[in-house]
């Protein structure tokens, strides 16, 4: 018993026939995830898979004798974590203590420290191709640091290396 072929059977067949046969192929493009945050009015980014968490400003409390670039160490459900000046890696001006501060606990290469950020703008995923190599007229000092670029919401985004930072540990 054959079995009659309804009407949109049918339109499609007749689709495939007039495109040639074509196949339709849905590729996904491989996504990554990312942390986007300011410092000084300049959009920056984490791969996400280095950020463990976000938490909000906490008291840093002060460690005589560290270098310029700790801020100090903070606790952590009961872990002792160090805090880390990014500016002072960069090359910027700290910025002003504010409500919106964060601290973004990262983790690479067996290290584990708090980078302190102006404030989180947002953590999305976006197309791995979006992600462009850095300029090469960038200053050296912030150059060796950066592991691309990209736009985002009309504004320049620059990715930092945590693995690049911690290495200056």
């Amino acid at each position: 018993m054959a079995i009659e072929k309804n009407k949109s059977d049918l339109l499609l067949e007749e689709l495939k026939k007039r495109k040639g046969g074509e196949k339709i192929v849905d590729v996904e493009e491989e996504q990554v995830k990312i942390v986007v945050f300011s410092l000084l009015n300049d959009n920056y980014a984490f791969y996400g898979n280095d950020i463990k968490e976000i938490l909000p400003l906490t008291k840093i409390f002060y460690v005589p004798g560290s270098p310029d670039y700790i801020l100090g160490i903070i606790n952590v459900r009961g872990d002792i974590e160090s805090v880390i000046n990014i500016n002072k890696f960069l090359g910027l001006p700290d910025f002003k203590n504010t409500p919106k501060n964060r601290i973004a606990m990262a983790e690479k290469d067996g290290i584990r420290s708090g980078i302190l950020v102006e404030s989180i703008e947002d953590v999305l995923d976006v197309p791995v191709s979006s992600i462009k190599p850095p300029l090469s007229m960038l200053d050296k000092t912030i150059k060796e640091f950066i592991g691309g670029e990209m736009i985002y919401k009309s504004k320049n985004v620059t990715f930092l290396d945590v693995g690049k930072i911690f290495a200056r540990f």
